[in-house]
Protein backbone atom coordinates (compact mmCIF):
# COMPACT_ATOMS: atom_id res chain seq x y z
CA UNK A 1 0.00 0.00 0.00
CA UNK A 2 1.36 3.42 -0.97
CA UNK A 3 1.54 6.52 1.15
CA UNK A 4 -0.10 9.72 -0.03
CA UNK A 5 3.31 11.27 -0.63
CA UNK A 6 4.51 8.31 -2.69
CA UNK A 7 1.44 8.37 -4.92
CA UNK A 8 1.69 12.14 -5.41
CA UNK A 9 5.41 11.86 -6.22
CA UNK A 10 4.63 9.24 -8.87
CA UNK A 11 2.06 11.57 -10.44
CA UNK A 12 4.29 14.64 -10.41
CA UNK A 13 7.16 12.64 -11.86
CA UNK A 14 5.06 11.77 -14.91
CA UNK A 15 3.14 14.94 -15.80
CA UNK A 16 4.83 17.39 -18.15
CA UNK A 17 4.60 21.15 -18.37
CA UNK A 18 2.35 22.15 -21.25
CA UNK A 19 4.14 23.82 -24.18
CA UNK A 20 3.76 27.61 -24.33
CA UNK A 21 1.34 29.43 -26.58
CA UNK A 22 1.34 32.95 -28.02
CA UNK A 23 -2.10 34.44 -27.27
CA UNK A 24 -3.91 37.75 -27.61
CA UNK A 25 -4.45 39.37 -24.23
CA UNK A 26 -8.10 38.53 -23.68
CA UNK A 27 -7.52 34.97 -24.85
CA UNK A 28 -4.81 34.68 -22.18
CA UNK A 29 -7.09 35.34 -19.20
CA UNK A 30 -6.61 32.64 -16.57
CA UNK A 31 -3.41 31.28 -18.12
CA UNK A 32 0.06 31.38 -16.56
CA UNK A 33 2.60 33.79 -18.00
CA UNK A 34 5.61 31.99 -19.48
CA UNK A 35 7.75 35.13 -19.90
CA UNK A 36 8.53 38.17 -17.84
CA UNK A 37 6.89 41.32 -19.21
CA UNK A 38 8.81 44.60 -18.85
CA UNK A 39 7.90 48.22 -19.46
CA UNK A 40 9.62 49.55 -22.62
CA UNK A 41 8.93 53.14 -21.53
CA UNK A 42 8.23 54.80 -18.18
CA UNK A 43 4.64 54.87 -16.95
CA UNK A 44 3.26 57.39 -17.22
CA UNK A 45 5.48 58.29 -20.18
CA UNK A 46 5.20 62.05 -19.52
CA UNK A 47 4.37 64.45 -16.70
CA UNK A 48 0.60 64.94 -16.63
CA UNK A 49 -2.17 66.47 -14.60
CA UNK A 50 -3.85 64.53 -11.81
CA UNK A 51 -6.83 66.94 -11.76
CA UNK A 52 -9.02 69.09 -13.95
CA UNK A 53 -7.71 72.60 -13.31
CA UNK A 54 -5.04 75.08 -14.38
CA UNK A 55 -1.36 74.52 -15.10
CA UNK A 56 0.70 77.26 -13.41
CA UNK A 57 4.13 78.30 -12.27
CA UNK A 58 3.87 77.75 -8.53
CA UNK A 59 5.73 80.97 -7.73
CA UNK A 60 2.99 82.96 -9.53
CA UNK A 61 0.31 81.83 -7.05
CA UNK A 62 2.40 81.66 -3.89
CA UNK A 63 0.56 84.65 -2.37
CA UNK A 64 -2.97 83.64 -3.40
CA UNK A 65 -5.63 83.61 -0.65
CA UNK A 66 -9.39 83.64 -0.45
CA UNK A 67 -9.27 87.30 0.55
CA UNK A 68 -6.67 88.24 -2.05
CA UNK A 69 -6.78 85.88 -5.06
CA UNK A 70 -4.26 85.96 -7.90
CA UNK A 71 -5.60 86.61 -11.40
CA UNK A 72 -3.80 85.12 -14.41
CA UNK A 73 -4.48 85.19 -18.16
CA UNK A 74 -5.64 81.84 -19.61
CA UNK A 75 -3.81 81.14 -22.87
CA UNK A 76 -5.67 77.99 -23.93
CA UNK A 77 -6.86 74.49 -23.10
CA UNK A 78 -4.79 71.29 -22.81
CA UNK A 79 -6.74 68.04 -23.06
CA UNK A 80 -5.76 64.41 -22.64
CA UNK A 81 -4.06 63.19 -25.79
CA UNK A 82 -3.04 66.71 -26.86
CA UNK A 83 0.09 66.39 -29.03
CA UNK A 84 0.67 70.11 -29.54
CA UNK A 85 1.58 71.14 -25.99
CA UNK A 86 4.70 73.31 -25.82
CA UNK A 87 5.55 75.63 -22.91
CA UNK A 88 4.07 78.01 -20.38
CA UNK A 89 5.77 81.27 -19.45
CA UNK A 90 5.62 82.72 -15.92
CA UNK A 91 2.62 84.93 -15.37
CA UNK A 92 0.35 82.81 -17.58
CA UNK A 93 -1.85 79.74 -17.08
CA UNK A 94 -3.59 77.15 -19.22
CA UNK A 95 -6.67 75.12 -18.47
CA UNK A 96 -5.70 71.44 -18.23
CA UNK A 97 -7.69 68.23 -18.02
CA UNK A 98 -6.93 65.09 -15.99
CA UNK A 99 -4.29 63.03 -17.80
CA UNK A 100 -3.29 65.86 -20.14
CA UNK A 101 0.46 66.48 -20.64
CA UNK A 102 1.95 69.21 -18.48
CA UNK A 103 3.43 72.07 -20.53
CA UNK A 104 7.11 72.81 -20.07
CA UNK A 105 7.66 75.56 -17.51
CA UNK A 106 4.58 74.69 -15.44
CA UNK A 107 5.31 73.02 -12.11
CA UNK A 108 1.89 72.82 -10.42
CA UNK A 109 -1.77 72.22 -11.15
CA UNK A 110 -4.47 74.23 -9.39
CA UNK A 111 -7.77 72.27 -9.07
CA UNK A 112 -10.68 74.03 -10.70
CA UNK A 113 -12.40 74.05 -7.29
CA UNK A 114 -9.79 76.60 -6.06
CA UNK A 115 -10.70 79.03 -8.83
CA UNK A 116 -13.63 80.87 -10.36
CA UNK A 117 -13.41 78.63 -13.44
CA UNK A 118 -12.61 81.52 -15.77
CA UNK A 119 -11.92 81.12 -19.50
CA UNK A 120 -10.03 84.30 -20.52
CA UNK A 121 -8.69 85.00 -17.04
CA UNK A 122 -8.93 82.99 -13.85
CA UNK A 123 -8.94 84.02 -10.18
CA UNK A 124 -6.96 81.58 -8.03
CA UNK A 125 -7.72 81.70 -4.32
CA UNK A 126 -5.20 79.22 -2.89
CA UNK A 127 -1.45 78.72 -3.23
CA UNK A 128 0.07 75.40 -4.27
CA UNK A 129 3.62 74.03 -3.91
CA UNK A 130 5.72 72.90 -6.85
CA UNK A 131 4.65 69.42 -7.96
CA UNK A 132 1.07 69.86 -6.76
CA UNK A 133 -1.34 67.44 -8.52
CA UNK A 134 1.27 66.38 -11.06
CA UNK A 135 1.83 62.77 -12.01
CA UNK A 136 5.52 62.51 -12.82
CA UNK A 137 6.81 60.43 -15.72
CA UNK A 138 7.82 56.98 -14.43
CA UNK A 139 6.30 57.40 -10.98
CA UNK A 140 4.16 54.28 -11.55
CA UNK A 141 6.70 52.14 -13.40
CA UNK A 142 10.21 53.11 -14.54
CA UNK A 143 11.38 52.04 -17.98
CA UNK A 144 12.80 48.51 -17.99
CA UNK A 145 11.02 47.35 -14.84
CA UNK A 146 9.37 43.91 -14.89
CA UNK A 147 5.67 44.58 -14.46
CA UNK A 148 4.37 40.97 -14.47
CA UNK A 149 6.65 38.06 -13.58
CA UNK A 150 6.78 34.74 -15.38
CA UNK A 151 4.64 32.26 -13.48
CA UNK A 152 1.91 34.79 -12.72
CA UNK A 153 -1.72 33.82 -13.21
CA UNK A 154 -3.19 36.37 -15.60
CA UNK A 155 -6.23 38.01 -14.08
CA UNK A 156 -7.80 41.38 -14.79
CA UNK A 157 -5.09 43.56 -13.10
CA UNK A 158 -2.25 41.67 -14.79
CA UNK A 159 -3.85 41.90 -18.23
CA UNK A 160 -4.45 45.61 -17.69
CA UNK A 161 -0.81 46.09 -16.71
CA UNK A 162 0.45 44.23 -19.78
CA UNK A 163 -1.78 46.31 -22.05
CA UNK A 164 -0.53 49.48 -20.33
CA UNK A 165 3.03 48.72 -21.41
CA UNK A 166 1.93 48.30 -25.03
CA UNK A 167 1.79 44.52 -25.38
CA UNK A 168 -1.09 43.02 -27.36
CA UNK A 169 0.06 39.38 -27.09
CA UNK A 170 1.88 37.26 -24.51
CA UNK A 171 3.52 33.85 -24.27
CA UNK A 172 1.70 31.72 -21.72
CA UNK A 173 1.28 28.22 -20.36
CA UNK A 174 -2.27 27.29 -21.38
CA UNK A 175 -4.98 26.15 -19.02
CA UNK A 176 -4.99 22.34 -19.04
CA UNK A 177 -7.98 20.87 -20.88
CA UNK A 178 -9.38 18.23 -18.55
CA UNK A 179 -12.09 15.76 -19.51
CA UNK A 180 -14.13 14.53 -16.54
CA UNK A 181 -16.31 11.43 -16.80
CA UNK A 182 -18.21 9.23 -14.35
CA UNK A 183 -18.94 5.57 -14.96
CA UNK A 184 -21.74 3.41 -13.61
CA UNK A 185 -24.93 1.68 -14.68
CA UNK A 186 -26.77 3.20 -11.71
CA UNK A 187 -26.12 6.82 -12.74
CA UNK A 188 -28.71 9.07 -14.36
CA UNK A 189 -28.47 12.68 -15.48
CA UNK A 190 -29.95 15.30 -13.12
CA UNK A 191 -33.50 16.01 -14.24
CA UNK A 192 -34.15 12.48 -15.44
CA UNK A 193 -36.57 10.22 -13.55
CA UNK A 194 -35.05 7.54 -11.29
CA UNK A 195 -35.89 3.88 -11.27
CA UNK A 196 -35.27 1.78 -8.14
CA UNK A 197 -31.54 1.47 -7.47
CA UNK A 198 -30.58 4.51 -9.53
CA UNK A 199 -29.06 7.84 -8.42
CA UNK A 200 -28.45 11.19 -10.08
CA UNK A 201 -24.88 11.64 -11.23
CA UNK A 202 -23.05 14.42 -9.37
CA UNK A 203 -19.33 13.65 -9.37
CA UNK A 204 -18.60 14.91 -12.87
CA UNK A 205 -20.33 18.22 -12.18
CA UNK A 206 -18.39 18.66 -8.94
CA UNK A 207 -15.03 17.73 -10.45
CA UNK A 208 -15.48 19.77 -13.63
CA UNK A 209 -16.06 22.79 -11.39
CA UNK A 210 -12.98 21.81 -9.35
CA UNK A 211 -10.91 21.74 -12.56
CA UNK A 212 -11.93 25.33 -13.29
CA UNK A 213 -11.10 26.35 -9.70
CA UNK A 214 -7.65 24.81 -10.20
CA UNK A 215 -7.02 26.91 -13.31
CA UNK A 216 -7.96 24.34 -15.94
CA UNK A 217 -10.62 24.11 -18.64
CA UNK A 218 -13.14 21.46 -17.65
CA UNK A 219 -15.09 19.34 -20.13
CA UNK A 220 -17.80 17.20 -18.62
CA UNK A 221 -18.34 14.01 -20.61
CA UNK A 222 -21.67 12.19 -20.46
CA UNK A 223 -21.87 9.26 -18.06
CA UNK A 224 -20.57 5.95 -19.43
CA UNK A 225 -22.20 2.62 -18.59
CA UNK A 226 -20.20 -0.25 -17.12
CA UNK A 227 -19.43 -1.79 -20.49
CA UNK A 228 -15.71 -2.28 -21.25
CA UNK A 229 -16.09 -1.55 -24.97
CA UNK A 230 -17.93 1.72 -24.30
CA UNK A 231 -15.42 2.81 -21.66
CA UNK A 232 -12.48 2.07 -23.96
CA UNK A 233 -14.17 3.92 -26.82
CA UNK A 234 -14.72 6.92 -24.52
CA UNK A 235 -11.02 7.07 -23.64
CA UNK A 236 -9.89 7.00 -27.26
CA UNK A 237 -12.49 9.60 -28.26
CA UNK A 238 -11.42 12.01 -25.53
CA UNK A 239 -7.66 11.71 -26.01
CA UNK A 240 -7.80 14.01 -29.02
CA UNK A 241 -8.95 17.00 -26.95
CA UNK A 242 -7.60 16.27 -23.49
CA UNK A 243 -4.45 17.32 -21.70
CA UNK A 244 -5.67 15.10 -18.85
CA UNK A 245 -8.60 12.77 -18.15
CA UNK A 246 -10.25 12.30 -14.76
CA UNK A 247 -12.65 9.42 -14.15
CA UNK A 248 -14.66 8.49 -11.07
CA UNK A 249 -15.89 5.03 -10.23
CA UNK A 250 -14.87 1.56 -11.33
CA UNK A 251 -11.44 1.41 -9.66
CA UNK A 252 -11.97 -0.64 -6.52
CA UNK A 253 -12.32 -4.42 -6.02
CA UNK A 254 -15.85 -5.02 -7.33
CA UNK A 255 -16.85 -7.35 -10.14
CA UNK A 256 -17.98 -4.40 -12.28
CA UNK A 257 -15.01 -2.08 -11.76
CA UNK A 258 -14.80 -1.54 -15.48
CA UNK A 259 -12.33 1.38 -15.57
CA UNK A 260 -9.76 -0.74 -13.80
CA UNK A 261 -10.55 -3.67 -16.09
CA UNK A 262 -10.10 -1.59 -19.24
CA UNK A 263 -7.00 0.36 -18.23
CA UNK A 264 -5.04 -2.29 -16.32
CA UNK A 265 -2.04 -3.04 -18.51
CA UNK A 266 -2.92 -0.22 -20.94
CA UNK A 267 -0.29 2.45 -21.35
CA UNK A 268 1.36 3.03 -18.00
CA UNK A 269 -1.86 3.20 -15.95
CA UNK A 270 -1.48 1.40 -12.62
CA UNK A 271 -3.85 0.93 -9.70
CA UNK A 272 -2.92 1.16 -6.05
CA UNK A 273 -4.30 1.34 -2.57
CA UNK A 274 -3.19 4.55 -0.88
CA UNK A 275 -2.95 5.00 2.89
CA UNK A 276 -5.67 7.62 3.11
CA UNK A 277 -9.30 8.08 4.07
CA UNK A 278 -11.37 8.79 2.12
CA UNK A 279 -9.94 7.78 -1.25
CA UNK A 280 -7.96 4.56 -0.74
CA UNK A 281 -8.38 3.09 -4.27
CA UNK A 282 -6.45 5.20 -6.79
CA UNK A 283 -5.23 4.83 -10.32
CA UNK A 284 -2.86 6.92 -12.40
CA UNK A 285 -0.80 6.67 -15.54
CA UNK A 286 -0.29 7.86 -19.09
CA UNK A 287 -2.50 6.77 -21.96
CA UNK A 288 -0.89 7.76 -25.27
CA UNK A 289 1.03 10.35 -23.29
CA UNK A 290 -2.07 11.85 -21.65
CA UNK A 291 -2.27 11.72 -17.82
CA UNK A 292 -5.24 9.68 -16.63
CA UNK A 293 -6.46 9.97 -13.03
CA UNK A 294 -8.94 7.29 -11.97
CA UNK A 295 -10.62 8.35 -8.75
CA UNK A 296 -13.04 6.47 -6.48
CA UNK A 297 -16.76 6.72 -7.12
CA UNK A 298 -17.91 7.87 -3.68
CA UNK A 299 -18.33 11.64 -4.02
CA UNK A 300 -16.29 12.72 -1.00
CA UNK A 301 -13.53 10.28 -1.91
CA UNK A 302 -13.49 11.67 -5.45
CA UNK A 303 -13.35 15.28 -4.27
CA UNK A 304 -10.63 14.73 -1.67
CA UNK A 305 -8.60 12.72 -4.19
CA UNK A 306 -8.89 15.56 -6.68
CA UNK A 307 -7.61 18.15 -4.22
CA UNK A 308 -4.76 15.95 -2.96
CA UNK A 309 -3.56 14.52 -6.29
CA UNK A 310 -5.11 16.14 -9.36
CA UNK A 311 -4.92 19.79 -8.33
CA UNK A 312 -1.13 19.73 -7.74
CA UNK A 313 -0.67 17.95 -11.06
CA UNK A 314 -2.69 20.58 -12.94
CA UNK A 315 -0.55 23.28 -11.34
CA UNK A 316 2.61 21.47 -12.41
CA UNK A 317 1.28 21.24 -15.98
CA UNK A 318 0.98 25.04 -15.95
CA UNK A 319 4.56 25.49 -14.80
CA UNK A 320 3.53 26.34 -11.25
CA UNK A 321 4.71 24.85 -7.97
CA UNK A 322 2.53 21.78 -7.24
CA UNK A 323 1.29 23.29 -4.02
CA UNK A 324 -1.59 21.81 -2.02
CA UNK A 325 -4.61 23.83 -1.07
CA UNK A 326 -3.77 26.79 1.20
CA UNK A 327 -3.17 25.42 4.69
CA UNK A 328 -3.48 27.04 8.10
CA UNK A 329 -2.94 25.81 11.64
CA UNK A 330 -6.12 25.64 13.69
CA UNK A 331 -7.30 24.48 17.11
CA UNK A 332 -9.78 21.61 17.32
CA UNK A 333 -13.00 22.49 19.10
CA UNK A 334 -13.88 18.83 19.78
CA UNK A 335 -12.17 15.48 20.22
CA UNK A 336 -11.55 13.57 16.98
CA UNK A 337 -10.55 10.01 16.14
CA UNK A 338 -8.69 8.74 13.10
CA UNK A 339 -7.93 5.25 11.75
CA UNK A 340 -4.34 4.20 12.50
CA UNK A 341 -1.92 4.08 9.60
CA UNK A 342 -4.05 6.26 7.29
CA UNK A 343 -3.86 9.95 6.50
CA UNK A 344 -7.34 11.18 7.25
CA UNK A 345 -9.02 14.15 5.56
CA UNK A 346 -12.01 15.17 7.66
CA UNK A 347 -14.57 17.70 6.55
CA UNK A 348 -14.74 20.67 8.88
CA UNK A 349 -15.85 24.22 9.47
CA UNK A 350 -12.96 26.66 9.87
CA UNK A 351 -13.46 29.91 11.78
CA UNK A 352 -11.23 32.87 12.60
CA UNK A 353 -11.63 34.87 15.78
CA UNK A 354 -9.39 36.87 18.11
CA UNK A 355 -6.33 36.32 15.95
CA UNK A 356 -6.48 32.54 15.60
CA UNK A 357 -8.28 29.76 13.73
CA UNK A 358 -10.51 27.09 15.18
CA UNK A 359 -12.00 24.14 13.33
CA UNK A 360 -14.95 21.89 14.08
CA UNK A 361 -15.15 18.47 12.43
CA UNK A 362 -18.41 17.66 10.67
CA UNK A 363 -20.49 15.03 12.41
CA UNK A 364 -20.99 13.06 9.18
CA UNK A 365 -17.70 11.78 7.72
CA UNK A 366 -18.88 8.96 5.43
CA UNK A 367 -17.30 9.00 1.99
CA UNK A 368 -20.76 8.94 0.40
CA UNK A 369 -22.12 11.88 2.43
CA UNK A 370 -21.94 14.84 0.08
CA UNK A 371 -24.11 17.01 2.34
CA UNK A 372 -21.37 17.49 4.92
CA UNK A 373 -18.90 18.33 2.16
CA UNK A 374 -21.20 20.95 0.68
CA UNK A 375 -21.45 22.70 4.07
CA UNK A 376 -17.71 22.42 4.87
CA UNK A 377 -15.08 25.03 4.12
CA UNK A 378 -12.02 23.02 5.10
CA UNK A 379 -10.39 19.60 5.26
CA UNK A 380 -8.72 18.67 8.54
CA UNK A 381 -5.55 16.74 7.69
CA UNK A 382 -4.67 14.15 10.31
CA UNK A 383 -1.42 12.23 10.02
CA UNK A 384 -1.03 8.47 9.92
CA UNK A 385 -0.13 8.34 13.61
CA UNK A 386 -2.97 10.57 14.85
CA UNK A 387 -5.41 7.99 16.20
CA UNK A 388 -7.07 10.34 18.69
CA UNK A 389 -6.69 14.06 19.25
CA UNK A 390 -8.39 15.93 22.10
CA UNK A 391 -10.10 19.28 21.78
CA UNK A 392 -7.50 22.04 21.94
CA UNK A 393 -5.01 20.19 19.74
CA UNK A 394 -3.40 22.06 16.86
CA UNK A 395 -4.03 20.56 13.43
CA UNK A 396 -3.25 21.44 9.82
CA UNK A 397 -6.35 22.49 7.89
CA UNK A 398 -6.67 22.77 4.10
CA UNK A 399 -8.92 25.66 3.10
CA UNK A 400 -11.40 24.69 0.41
CA UNK A 401 -11.98 26.98 -2.56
Amino acid sequence: MRTVDEHLADILGNVAVLPPLDLALLEAQGTVLAEAVSAPVPLPPFDNSAMDGYAVVAADVAAATEADPVTLPVIGDIVAGDTGVSALRPGLTARIMTGAPLPAGADAVIPVEWTDGGNATVRISRAAPSGHYIRRAGEDVPAGQVVVDAGSRLGAPQLGMIAAVGRSRVTVRPRPRVVVVSTGDELREPGEPLAPGQIWESNSYMLTAAVVEAGGVGYRQATVEDEPAKVLEMFHDQLVRADAIVTTGGVSMGTRDVVKEVLAGTGTVGFHKVRMRPGKPQGFGLLEGVPVFTLPGNPVSAYVSFQVFVRPALRAMQGLAPDPLPTVSAVLTDDVKSPPGLRHYMRGLLSFSHGSYTVTAAQSQGSHQLGSLASANALIELGEDAEALPAGSHVEVMRLP
